[in-house]
């Protein structure tokens, strides 16, 4: 498989992933939509919906939608990312780089899906909600552990799963995304990917939104940092643990 495919298959998989993970969360932080106030059971189940129709559209490149899913995978010594795509420099890079642009593209999408509801939103808070994650009690060295236990979780059970998602593979990992939530979720958000908050992230920095205040910065660097720890160590554990080593192949 070329890296141009692999590129492309990222990109649209990861952008669906936030085109509908930022929308469910639009839909119930925004002012005057039909979801507004649904609560983040709602929002959990509509980040595991996302993560489903994701991984189906960028199946073809192995769907890791997530560069913490790309460093596990790495960190764990495989062979390749998907069948036919060596891993190495050129093609983790090729991964990051689809990622990424994925995540901003989708978040612009959904942007333009709810854009009179940011108009109408007095609150900046909401807005940037929509597009990256946040704490709910501001602390660095907690924030930081646990993105790296949600992002553990990912990875270490991901690689449980046997290798690219097939059958069942895309409702397995969409039910996994929506139990992190629901069990780790409260204190950040969990972003567990870096890509997720730092795409949305700088399209909401980009974008003319009305009253959109700052995109938080300072805090920016723990849902990208804190997944990339958690991903390397689920893929180097999930190598040393001969249960995981033989699910994985």
């Amino acid at each position: 498989m070329s890296l141009g495919i692999v590129f492309l298959s990222e990109v649209f998989g990861t952008a669906m992933l936030t085109l509908l993970g930022c929308g469910v969360v639009a839909n119930v932080a925004l002012r005057g939509t039909k979801g507004n106030n649904g609560g983040f059971l709602m929002v959990t189940w509509g980040w595991g919906v996302a993560v489903f129709a994701g991984v189906y559209v960028a199946a073809q490149s192995g769907a890791h939608l997530n560069p913490a899913v790309t460093l596990g995978l790495l960190a764990n010594g495989k062979a390749e990312y998907a069948p036919g795509v060596a891993v190495d420099f050129a093609s983790t890079l090729t991964y990051f780089g689809g990622e990424l642009l994925g995540a901003f593209l989708g978040a612009v999408a959904c942007w333009l899906a709810y854009k009179q509801h940011f108009d109408a939103e007095p609150e900046p808070a909401s807005k940037l909600g929509v597009f990256s994650t946040g704490p709910a009690i501001r602390s660095t060295p907690w924030n930081l552990v646990t993105e790296v236990i949600g992002t553990f979780v990912l990875v270490f059970v991901i690689l449980t799963f046997g290798g690219t998602p097939s059958g069942l593979g895309p409702l397995a990992v969409a039910l996994l995304v929506v139990g992190i939530g629901v069990s780790l979720g409260g204190p950040t958000g969990y972003a567990i990917n870096p890509a997720r908050d730092l795409g949305p992230r700088i399209a909401h920095a980009l974008l003319p939104i009305k009253g959109k205040g700052s995109s938080d910065w300072s805090y920016s660097w723990i849902p990208v940092v804190g997944p990339v720890i958690g991903g390397v160590l689920a893929g180097l554990v999930a190598a040393s643990v001969p249960i995981v080593a033989t699910a994985g192949g």
